[in-house]
């Protein structure tokens, strides 16, 4: 065990530095060098794939559990608010590994973006197109995205 401990210290020095192994069991050196080989350079295995699709899921849940803490009219109880700051954690840890979730509520429409639009609504309010809900929010991974919002849009009627 001694001679195992020697050769790991031996291995934080460049090769020419190192002080060879004393003379012994030639069988031994080689399996302890091959150990020690394995460790230092560990073989490139399968690189491990990221669910996007289960990560984009789990994002979308958190966000429909936010929103519905936050429901317009109700007053939040103090277990809501403590759940809320909860959900509000997660999603920063998850913005902090990349994961944006994007809503799109009141945002201006144009035929052009890359959103999927439920339904159209007739609004004689409203100057132009806009999102009124998200139903399901754009997720971004590392500013890749890896699932399209879909929305409901209402604007004027058509003349």
């Amino acid at each position: 065990m001694a001679g195992l401990r020697a050769a790991l210290r031996q291995r934080r020095y460049r090769k020419e530095f190192r002080i060879s192994p004393p003379p012994g069991d030639d069988v031994l050196r080689e399996q302890v060098e091959q150990l020690l080989d394995q460790i230092a350079e560990p073989k490139a295995g399968p690189k491990q794939d990221l669910d996007e699709k289960a990560l984009a899921d789990a994002a979308t849940n958190l966000w429909r559990a936010q929103r519905r803490l936050t429901r317009d009219g109700e007053k939040p109880t103090t277990k809501d608010r403590q759940t809320g700051r909860y959900l509000a954690t997660c999603r920063e840890m998850l913005a902090s590994s990349g994961v944006v979730i994007q809503e799109h509520d009141g945002d201006a429409f144009n035929p052009g973006r890359s959103i999927e639009v439920l339904t159209y609504e007739e609004d004689p309010s409203l100057p132009g197109e806009v999102v009124r809900e998200t139903v399901r929010p754009t997720i971004y991974l590392n500013d890749r995205r890896i699932q399209v919002g879909q929305v409901i849009v209402a604007g004027p009627p058509a003349k």
